[in-house]
């Protein structure tokens, strides 16, 4: 049987109905002789293509369009109280962390020198592109990878181990006034996309536990070691739970956000350890007199198959800068992860990934890079010196060879 057709002038006579019944839709739908269910179907018809009462309703004295006002009032109040209530909910939980971890107040030792001719600077630990709870299958990318939880949990405990050794061999004193770990998002997998939500070996919020419980235990590994922890923080695209990205309330849509609040609840009485949440997707700091911007670097598209991840970011640096200089915000190095790619260029530096090569890079024919994180150190007096990536997977020995040779 063929659906009618629905004419301006029913979908008119719907909405009228509603408002003079005073927003009952039981006397509205038996004031036009349909059942309720039709009516609403018809009455939401109406609502989406912006069907308006008839001006003969708009008359203040007339009370069954008054009272569908009220009803209609009312039951916005209802959502807006809702929000309200949602809010407080969070803020108790999280707590009042306000000004420590949403306005820019580093600690002295990140801004001033220690005057140690024997001090190499500030170390920077940079932890993005996590993808934790996420799976890749060896044998779809020709068993150059493999990621799960537990992988994940082995990498972590690698960076740590790793960053700190290289760390060691630079000033074996370990003589560094702290240790700044910026986290750029991408923390967990997400179910963004169908595939992931098929085949993530943890839901979002058992992802978001068992990440949380990690962190934990680096950042009091690195507070115990360097003896002050500085951690500014963006969110990245793949923790949202939104369709698309959200330019308003993005950190309040995403899982990295979340994440991010509780680790600085748990450390709050902690005075080693100092968080920078904006609200914003910019991070904006100073190591010494060296300025840095942290963001994630989903804004950043295009490329191709020559320039590849090169040509949308020196045009999106660009912007970023030009945007900054007209708001006092000059920066020196820009901060991104997302590609995947580590890369360790003048004006910016892209973060690695733990997870590694994947069904998407190899399908696409991007370039192998092993999981990795991004390590250097910012000298009070010549900026950035030392730079290294830091391996995440743990190899084999690797067999005794002369320390230089000429092959025959």
């Amino acid at each position: 049987m063929t659906a009618k057709t629905l004419s301006k002038s029913d979908l008119q006579a719907t909405m009228d109905a509603w408002v003079a019944s005073g927003g009952n839709q039981h006397a509205a739908a038996d004031k036009v002789g349909i059942p309720r269910s039709t009516f609403e179907s018809r009455l939401r018809r109406a609502e989406q293509e912006g069907i308006k009462p008839s001006a003969s309703l708009d008359d203040p004295n007339t009370v069954g369009p008054l009272k569908g006002k009220i009803k209609r009032l009312e039951s916005a109040l209802k959502g807006y109280e809702k929000q309200n209530e949602q809010a407080k909910i969070i803020k108790d939980i999280i707590g009042d962390l306000g000004s420590k971890i949403e306005e820019l107040n580093p600690p002295a030792w990140v801004i001033q020198s220690r005057d140690k001719a024997s001090s190499p600077g500030v170390p920077t630990l940079f932890v993005s592109d996590l993808h934790w709870g996420e799976v890749v299958y060896p044998s779809q990318i020709n068993n150059v990878n493999k990621y799960n939880v537990k992988i994940a949990h082995e990498r972590m405990g690698t960076l740590v181990d790793s960053a700190v050794h290289l760390l060691k061999i630079i000033s074996p004193k370990m003589d560094y006034p702290g240790i700044v770990v910026p986290l750029g998002g991408d923390m967990i997998s997400g179910n963004i996309h169908d595939e992931l939500t098929a085949t993530n070996e943890l839901n979002s919020m058992p992802t978001v536990l068992d990440l949380y419980g990690i962190l934990i235990g680096v950042i009091t590994a690195l507070a115990n070691t360097f003896g002050h922890v500085f951690l500014p923080c963006v969110s990245g695209n793949h923790g949202r739970d939104t369709k698309k990205i959200w330019n308003k309330d993005r950190h309040h849509t995403s899982f990295d956000w979340l994440l991010y609040r509780f680790l600085a609840k748990h450390f709050d009485a902690d005075k080693r350890v100092t968080f920078f949440i904006p609200d914003g997707p910019d991070a904006y700091y100073k190591v010494y007199d060296h300025s840095y911007l942290l963001t994630h670097g989903d804004q950043f598209r295009g490329g191709d198959g020559i320039i590849g991840v090169m040509g949308p970011i020196i045009r999106g640096d660009t912007k970023k800068r030009s945007r900054n200089a007209q708001i006092d915000l000059e920066y020196d190095t820009l901060l991104l992860g997302h590609f995947h790619q580590y890369v360790h260029h003048a004006r910016f530096i892209i973060n690695g990934s733990l997870k590694g090569m994947d069904e998407f890079a190899f399908s696409n024919n991007f370039g192998f890079e092993p999981p990795q994180q991004a390590l250097w150190l910012t000298h009070p007096k010549y900026s950035i010196t030392y730079r290294m990536p830091v391996y995440v997977d743990r190899k084999r020995a690797a067999p005794k060879t002369e320390w230089v040779s000429v092959p025959r």
